[in-house]
């Protein structure tokens, strides 16, 4: 039987709101909340019956009882939040982008290690047990060789540069954001991390990456596609392509549905596994098996990956956030 783990929240959004529901459903209980301001932390807490609301993140973060930290707050706020949970030797769950950059993620990442505690990304594509399936098909060569993979991503947000999505000061930009999805699948499939790498760029008036278009390529030769957009609505789709045919796969991000359509002719055959609406319930179970064994299993290599290739592609745009040091 699994150990019961006390977990804490940090930040009162939209998606700490999801988290306190599938928490929820899985029938485990917030131990406590933290939030810029106390009256919304107070007023989650109503909501999710938790009993400890604390002043600040700072009284959160030592309360020594807290085992687990889930962050939901902004990016550029991540780093920040991480060092302290470990150095407290708290494991952690981030929201995605996990952190600013590369670098940034090094340093929690190496921290983690030093203070043996589980630091993970909020990544559904790794959890949903859609993707766990067609990982193993993939490798197993039900497919064949993969070849290449298109990614979609593109909402319509106003074009106001004050909000989080086009805010330098928030961390804003379509990479940062939406992108991360896109890289994270391309990760997901791909045998080996790509390493050569073409875009293009349209920033926003605000100077953050609006709209873009990214290549990928590794050394097996597969190769990726990718269209991101915050002011283009596009559908979140995600294409394989193999020898022996191809996959799509729509709502990519919670995916539990994948269409495979053979390439010579003898039709298509749906692949269905897990259900979207119990994504943060599959992060959540992984993350308390990975802090159960003491054994990361939640990808963090993956997440540092794809960071990695973020990094790059921002550093090649020009496009740099005030916290990024030279």
């Amino acid at each position: 039987m699994m150990e019961t783990y006390r977990w804490a929240v940090l930040g009162c959004g939209a998606i700490a709101h999801e988290f306190a529901q599938a928490m929820e459903k899985e029938g485990k209980a917030i131990y406590g909340v933290a939030n810029r301001t106390y009256e919304k932390a107070a007023e989650f807490a109503k909501k999710y019956q938790i009993a400890n609301v604390y002043q600040d993140a700072r009284e959160l973060l030592n309360d020594e009882n807290v085992d687990i930290v889930y962050i939901a707050t902004p990016h550029n706020t991540h780093i920040q939040y991480l060092i302290e949970a470990i150095r407290q030797k708290k494991h952690a769950l981030c929201e995605k982008s996990i952190t600013l950059n590369s670098k940034e993620l090094l340093q929690a990442k190496r921290l983690a290690e030093e203070n043996h505690v589980i630091l993970a990304e909020a990544m559904t594509i790794y959890h949903m047990p859609l993707y766990q399936k067609l990982r193993e098909m993939a490798r197993g060569g039900e497919f064949g060789k993969l070849k290449m993979i298109q990614m979609n991503f593109g909402s319509y947000k106003e074009y106001d540069m004050e909000n989080r999505f086009f805010n330098p000061a928030y961390a804003g930009g379509a990479m940062l954001d939406i992108g991360v999805y896109a890289l994270s699948f391309i990760r997901w499939f791909m045998s080996e991390t790509p390493d050569r790498i073409l875009s293009q760029v349209k920033a926003a008036p605000s100077g953050v990456d609006e709209q873009a278009g990214i290549l990928f390529m590794n050394a097996a030769c597969e190769m990726a596609v990718a269209a991101i957009s915050l002011h283009a609505k596009q559908p979140k789709r995600g294409m394989l392509s193999f020898e022996k045919g191809y996959i799509e796969i729509y709502d990519f991000p919670r995916a539990e549905t994948a269409v495979f359509t053979a390439a010579d002719g003898n039709g298509s055959k749906t692949i269905s596994c897990g259900s979207g609406k119990d994504a943060l319930r599959y992060e959540i179970c992984d993350m308390e098996r990975s802090v159960s064994s003491q054994k990361n299993q939640m990808h963090l290599d993956l997440s540092f990956d794809v960071m990695s290739m973020m990094t790059r592609i921002r550093k090649e745009w020009g496009i740099r956030y005030p916290e990024e040091e030279d």
